[in-house]
């Protein structure tokens, strides 16, 4: 038997390979060692934290041989914040990592065979420059210390704030954005939402921006409201509203300003009372998608605008959404006879490219802001072959399924293509039983997460359909996330 090792023993070891989570992986004589930070390549002095009898957890102190593929981070913060667990890997070999992620995946949990994969699994999209890629940041607003005002991220499993106003992920003008709003709560004395007491105003600062359009939007989270009637006859909920707003006001492309109200002792960030105080509701953005086919990746083709509220999902990096929606719609096969049905489909973004390609779309989503937004997007971008239902997947699917069984003729009981793009939970298992039993032609199933990806695909395998093409795209440069779609093909047809 090895030596056995305890916590905070002292240990060097050679990093071999990468976990799920950006870990590091050596051995000693046997021993497995996942080690926080360090990169395949690496020589490193780490600390165990947690010790098993055949492996342990540690922690990076001190670097005696850089890998080939360690790189700077820009951030200063990453070890701390945990957000970009690959931020010391060359931006290359985190594509490399994350291919191989969804390769062991599929193989491990899926049970698919390893070479028939790499045989139909095509090579991962990366990013042109895997920075200043976030359309949506949130911050937390606390105190330091001194009692100072500050915003920044949680530490990695905590919700201790580290402070800062710069993510070298998130847009640019975030940074401003976020100075001039401490610098309004320490003039005027607000307090920040304290956690443990629950009491204190701001909680959350949400900033989005459509990257296409320019236009940005802040919604400032807080508990409850200072309750005076102010700024343009509206009710101030802010201490000396009207001052912030005009500082805000100067941002270039500053189009919405609103406040969430959430008073719930929760670790839910918005509340679902939104107010807004100046300017738009929402803002917009628009996004490309072309045949990948025949125009590669340049941003020609058709492109539709889409409504962003504070509330929608939309995809936080854009220009790879449009590399993933034009994926989506060419393993599709669309020809303009075909309709289908798109689960989980948020605010539509899928959906009415689907339509524009087909003959009739129906989109399925659980949040009623959703279902709203993707029906006001239908109507502003001319859209009426595409039709959206509130609620759960799977419970609408089936429901719709039972209800219609007399009506042999129904097309949209047994659509051509049904597309998924699931949470990272995955889909529910009666909502995969209805989709095999309605048999559609294809199911093109979109993932942020390769290892529910993996239980879904054998799910759908066993019922009587074959994976035909699987390609990952990097939406989440220097983390561990990965998107991942896969077209899958009715067996016998």
């Amino acid at each position: 038997m090895g030596q056995q090792y305890k916590k905070n023993d002292l240990v060097t070891v050679s990093i071999e390979d990468m976990g799920t989570e950006g870990e590091g992986i050596g051995k000693l004589a046997g021993f497995t060692l996942f080690v926080k930070d360090a990169v395949v390549g690496d020589v490193v002095e780490a600390k165990i934290t947690k010790a098993k009898k055949q492996y342990a957890y540690a922690r990076l102190e001190r670097l005696l041989s850089a890998s080939p593929f360690r790189t700077s981070p820009r951030c200063p913060h990453y070890r701390q914040c945990g957000g970009c667990q690959l931020q010391a890997l060359d931006y290359a070999r985190q594509l490399e990592f994350k291919q191989q992620k969804v390769i062991n995946n599929l193989v491990r949990i899926g049970g698919f065979d390893r070479s028939e994969i790499h045989r139909i699994m095509e090579p991962i999209i990366g990013m042109e420059e895997p920075y200043r890629y976030r359309n949506k940041a949130q911050y937390p607003v606390g105190t330091d210390r001194e009692g100072h005002v500050v915003t920044g991220f949680y530490a990695g499993r905590t919700h201790t704030i580290i402070p800062s106003t710069e993510c070298f992920l998130g847009a640019e003008e975030n940074r401003a954005i976020l100075e001039i709003i401490i610098a309004h709560m320490e003039k005027y004395h607000i307090s920040p939402y304290d956690e443990t007491t629950g009491k204190g105003l701001v909680r959350h600062i949400l900033i989005r921006k459509g990257f296409s359009t320019g236009e940005i939007m802040v919604c400032v989270v807080i508990n409850g409201g200072c309750g005076r009637k102010g700024f343009s006859g509206k009710e101030e909920y802010i201490p000396r509203q009207s001052a912030l707003l005009s500082d805000l006001s100067v941002i270039k492309g500053m189009t919405s300003v609103s406040v969430s109200i959430n008073t719930g002792k929760t670790n839910v960030i918005m509340g679902k009372e939104i107010h807004t105080i100046w300017g738009s509701p929402v803002i917009h953005d628009m996004i490309h998608v072309r045949d990948m086919r025949r125009d590669g990746f340049p941003r020609t083709g058709q492109k539709l605008t889409f409504a962003i509220s504070p509330l929608s999902f939309y995809q936080v990096n854009p220009m790879q959404t449009e590399k993933l929606y034009s994926l989506a719609l060419e393993y599709a096969g669309l020809t303009g006879q075909e309709v289908l049905w798109d689960l989980y489909c948020g605010i539509g973004t899928i959906s009415l490219f689907l339509a524009s390609k087909a003959r009739q779309v129906c989109g399925v989503e659980i949040i009623p802001q959703a279902v709203h937004d993707a029906r006001e997007n239908a109507r502003e971008n001319g859209i009426s072959n595409a039709f959206f239902y509130e609620g759960k997947a799977e419970e609408v699917l089936p429901a719709f399924y039972a209800d219609n069984q007399d009506n042999q003729h129904s097309d949209l009981l047994h659509p051509d293509v049904i597309v998924v793009d699931p949470p990272r939970k995955g889909c529910d298992s009666a909502c995969l039983r209805t989709m095999i039993e309605m048999r559609p032609e294809r199911v093109i199933y979109v993932s942020c997460d390769s290892a529910t990806l993996a239980r879904d695909l054998r799910i759908l395998c066993d019922g009587g359909y074959k994976v035909e093409k699987v390609r990952a795209v990097d939406q989440f440069g220097h983390t561990v996330h990965v998107e991942t779609v896969c077209c899958l093909q009715r067996k016998g047809s």
